[in-house]
């Protein structure tokens, strides 16, 4: 018998993140909303690198993740292919 196992990812680099301590309200706006204050809080954040890492390989498609919005990282997904 064979038992496939998921892997999860390694989020310990969220409890450093700033947006851990700012909250989701200036990451996940409301559709149409700027996302400046989010991208400016992102390029303060030490965990930035991780952070995109972890929205691309996991497919994040609503927010700001790693300092890019949806359609950043989807046009960066669509060049890296």
């Amino acid at each position: 018998m064979q038992i496939d196992t998921i892997a999860t990812p390694d989020l310990a680099w969220q409890a450093g993140a700033l947006c851990a301590q700012t909250g989701a309200d200036f990451f996940f706006p409301e559709p149409g909303s700027s996302v400046r204050e989010a991208k400016r809080i992102c390029g303060m954040c030490e965990m930035r690198s991780a952070c995109l890492d972890y929205a691309l390989a996991n497919d994040e498609r609503f927010g700001v993740w790693g300092g890019l919005s949806e359609k950043e990282r989807l046009q960066l997904r669509r060049t890296a292919n």
